[in-house]
């Protein structure tokens, strides 16, 4: 399962963020998938800015620490004047958390290469589930209110403390939220054809980890041209795949008459071994082998003899752009075995010389300010460090990398979010058009 989330209950966030104000916690480090050790720690962890670290015991305590600082292993001891240490125990149900601060001037905690080091606590001690307890250095503190003497933890995790405040002072991208341009995208997208005189319609698959917003999506911009929201793939937050077949959603207007774009759907990506896509599935899904409709063997791969396997295969089976759909808020939180399999996808992808984009679903889930107002997606400095994470990651431009937000408990379209979700739609056509521009040129050069 790809899914990572919280071990904190609602209450227990609302009442950690009480001490912070108004702010929000972004999980992007959990021991127990991505390791007890200070290595994966760090890998999560550094260059995220302010930080709270949280662990439990079996004991009933929920206790860690906050910092406003980057870690950035420099092994130096830190002095920072708005870090404390926290506790609250859920079995005596104490209400208000026990806090402790370091004091005016005195160091908070140790950049180096270990776990989380507050000097009087540090967390993943020894690369182990433990924690090292040394009142009065940094801290001084009562070891019976903060941990109740239980050093040994059955969760560590870290989140990112995100400040609403944290907005560009110029967007990083110029968009329009006019309904003059909402109409004009959805009119240039009515109105595409491709170059190839062999295809009129555009294929883009998409591909992406269980409940990233897949299905979501073709959803989504299939309300935008319908003029009112409308449920036809299957959606939801199952752990693995709702999707078990590969579908092909052709997208119609009011007019009924297609769009000249195919929206293909296929089962999401896991990182354990042996589950979701498969590899092999992907390529026969990119060179048209796949028909609509094809039901995915976990246990193995579609080959030449099994059933439905497209032999002749025309220019219009094909995949002409490749768009990799990823949650915004789970960007660090991707197993390296999910981010090599990206990686192999890509390399795949790339052989057969087709472009590729990234959605990044959920951005108001991500993001509190664009949760407020949809127009600061391109000024808010936490997305934008997202993207620039996934680009890195699977190694595209920052131009490729996508923010949509679809349609999940709406009853009514809303005129920003269809300008998101058709800007996407554009970004895709494009693509293909360097796709068919390069297959004209082949073609040429063959006469």
């Amino acid at each position: 399962m790809s899914v990572v989330t919280s071990r904190l209950t609602r209450g227990q966030e609302r009442r950690i963020c009480s001490m912070f104000g108004h702010a929000r916690l972004s999980l992007i480090y959990k021991a127990s998938i991505h390791g007890y050790n200070y290595n994966s720690f760090h890998y999560k962890c550094n260059h995220q800015g302010p930080t709270l670290t949280v662990a439990y015991n079996n004991s009933g305590f929920i206790f860690g620490a906050y910092i406003s600082n980057d870690y950035a292993q420099t092994g130096q001891n830190i002095v920072d004047e708005k870090a404390f240490l926290f506790s609250f125990d859920e079995k005596e149900h104490n209400p208000e958390p026990y806090c402790v601060t370091s004091g005016t001037g005195q160091y908070s905690f140790t950049d180096a290469n270990t776990g989380p080091n507050f000097g009087s606590l540090v967390f993943l001690y020894d690369n182990t589930a433990s924690v090292y307890s040394n009142p009065g250095n940094f801290f001084n503190f009562d070891p019976i209110k903060m941990h109740g003497n239980d050093l040994q933890l059955i969760e560590c995790e870290v989140y990112r403390v995100e400040e609403c405040s944290a907005l560009l002072s110029k967007p990083w991208r110029t968009i329009q939220w006019n309904p003059e341009k909402r109409k004009f995208l959805m009119d240039n997208i009515t109105r595409w054809k491709p170059v190839s005189n062999s295809v009129n319609q555009a294929r883009v698959l998409l591909v992406g980890p269980v409940g990233a917003g897949k299905s979501s999506f073709f959803n989504s911009v299939c309300s935008v041209f319908k003029g009112h929201v409308k449920i036809q793939a299957n959606t939801g937050t199952a752990g693995t795949s709702l999707t078990t077949q590969f579908r092909t959603y052709s997208i119609r207007g009011c007019s009924e008459k297609p769009l000249p774009i195919v929206l293909c759907d296929t089962m999401g990506m896991e990182h354990g071994l042996n589950a979701g896509l498969d590899i092999d599935d992907f390529t026969s899904i990119l060179k048209g082998n796949v028909p609509d409709r094809y039901q995915f063997n976990p246990s193995m791969p579609m080959q030449e003899t099994t059933p439905g396997f497209r032999k002749s295969v025309a220019e219009k089976d094909k995949i002409h752009c490749v768009a990799y759909v990823i949650d915004s808020s789970k960007v660090k939180l991707l197993p390296d075995r999910m981010i090599e399999k990206f990686a192999a996808f890509r390399r795949k992808a790339n052989l057969l010389g087709i472009p590729q984009v990234v959605l990044m679903t959920k951005v108001d889930e991500a993001c509190p300010l664009v949760a407020e107002d949809l127009k600061n997606v391109y000024s808010s400095k936490h997305l934008e460090g997202m993207m620039r994470e996934v680009a890195a990651q699977l190694g595209l431009s920052m131009s490729a990398v996508i923010p949509v937000k679809n349609y999940s408990q709406e009853f009514e379209l809303d005129p920003l979010t269809d300008i998101l979700l058709l800007n996407a739609v554009i970004q895709m056509l494009r693509m293909a058009e360097s796709y068919f521009d390069d297959l004209t040129q082949d073609d040429e050069k063959t006469d």
